[in-house]
């Protein structure tokens, strides 16, 4: 059962979160079976266009059929309506790039994972009172690895993911999660506008195992 809980493991044992939009279905879908042949069990769908509905209900459609074990996420949730869209459709969790509060509350109604997207320890502070466990830093690359070890020790209980600023190296990632991440968010280093553009998904799967290779090896 995709329980919160059970998704955060998923996601602190994957140590990565690839997440992705496209406005073409069957791009959407070689990118999911790209990624889940490379050993990726949660992904994250980004609503960033009005093609992001329907191409999740047909990515939706796909994992039930091909893919039963992969978890499904969405994220750029900012509103309650979109949660409740999105959940609608089969979200198994869903990821803001802010705190809301009336996302918040559509989570805790549904009984679904919640990531909220936080920047200051103000806005951290927010999100623990409201109950989140594991918080999206965002942008990452505003804030570096620095950020989390100044701050991880003000938060016992409270896991973080960096979005943005991931670079799929080793040294990047090490620096990352020494500073204290649980994982790392991983978009357009690991879903290349190149490799989109070629429908180049070996790419993509490729980089993907670099990815989890590195990540484990940590």
């Amino acid at each position: 059962m995709n329980t919160a809980q059970h998704i955060t493991q998923q996601i602190k044992a994957q140590k990565i979160l690839p997440l992705f939009y496209h406005t073409d279905t069957a791009v959407c879908i070689a990118v999911i079976h790209a990624l889940y042949n490379a050993g990726i069990r949660v992904i994250e769908f980004t609503n960033r266009g009005s093609a992001a509905p329907a191409n999740f209900e047909a990515i939706v459609i796909e994992r039930n059929n091909s893919m039963p074990d992969l978890v499904l996420g969405v994220g750029t949730i900012q509103s309650s309506d979109d949660a409740h869209l999105f959940i609608n459709a089969g979200a198994d969790f869903i990821v803001s790039p802010v705190f809301d509060a009336g996302v918040c509350d559509v989570a805790y109604m549904n009984k679904i994972l919640w990531i909220p997207g936080c920047m200051t320890p103000t806005e951290i502070h927010v999100a623990k009172k409201a109950g989140c466990r594991l918080i999206k830093l965002f942008p990452g690359n505003v804030l570096g690895p620095e950020f989390v070890s100044s701050i991880r020790e003000l938060f016992p209980g409270i896991d973080f993911m960096p979005t943005g600023g991931v670079d799929i190296t080793t040294e990047n990632m090490e620096a990352w999660l020494n500073a204290g991440v649980c994982a790392v968010g991983l978009g357009s280093k690991l879903i290349t506008k190149t490799a989109l553009e070629n429908k180049d998904y070996t790419k993509i799967e490729t980089l993907t195992r670099q990815a989890l290779q590195i990540a484990r090896s940590l």
